[in-house]
């Protein structure tokens, strides 16, 4: 099941790009430069085919996006680190009977 959803994802990713890339520019530079509303309340532009097929494309990848991130956390189980258990004690070095563990200070 995951690996359709990521197909269609794919694709959907594909068509998003291609339809965004096959709108025509506006100009005016990401708005530098004027030009008032642009082609942003104007009936052609709010009506465009091909604006409403990349806002449906849009809303697909992101319900195909949603959909694969909780398939994903599905996939895992919540770790603790008290769940882990203890790590091993350290290695010391063997203790001879009569010294001590440790040089004394002077």
């Amino acid at each position: 099941m995951q690996t359709i959803i990521l197909l269609v994802h794919l694709f959907l990713a594909l068509g998003l790009v291609i339809s965004v890339l096959l709108q025509r520019s506006e100009g005016g530079a990401l708005g530098i430069g004027g030009g008032g509303m642009g082609g942003l309340m104007t009936s052609r532009g709010s009506a465009n085919f091909l604006t409403k097929v990349t806002a449906c494309i849009a809303g697909m990848f992101m319900v195909t996006s949603l959909t694969l991130a909780i398939m994903a956390s599905g996939n895992s189980k919540p770790r603790s680190i008290l769940d882990q258990g203890t790590t091993p004690p350290p290695i010391e070095a063997p203790v001879e009977p009569g010294k001590p563990a440790a040089p004394l200070a002077r």
